[in-house]
């Protein structure tokens, strides 16, 4: 049985919330760009940080992590933009945003111990 680390529990968690939020956005507002675009980058994060679990060396590692980073800036964005176009409001918002913004931490935290030169050759 394999162990979960900390990062991927908390990115499939994510996942798990920004699919709810986009079935909420389409059901009840009726927005599907959007929607679409959040949902693809908020469950890339978690799928990503999976992929690098069996990397074929460091440096693949440090590259699906670095990815897997802009994944979730980008989701960070595409939040934003639903709070400052009331898609959602600002609990839901803040909810998202603070669960983002934790993991941003971390992959950063992940992706700069990974990049230590006797790491990555």
């Amino acid at each position: 049985m394999r162990k979960v680390s900390v990062l991927q529990n908390k990115s499939f968690n994510f996942a798990k919330r920004i699919v709810g939020c986009t079935r909420y956005l389409q059901d009840k507002k009726k927005e599907f760009v959007m929607s679409r675009q959040v949902l693809r980058s908020g469950t890339a994060i978690g799928a990503l940080i999976r992929e690098a679990e069996f990397a074929r060396s460091r440096q693949d590692f440090c590259n699906k992590m670095t990815i897997a980073l802009k994944e979730a800036n980008e989701t960070d964005y595409w939040i934003s933009l639903l709070k400052e176009t009331e898609y959602i409001n600002k609990e839901m918002f803040n909810s998202l945003n603070s669960d983002c913004c934790e993991l941003v931490a971390m992959l950063v935290s992940t992706v700069k111990t990974s990049n230590e030169p006797e790491r990555c050759e």
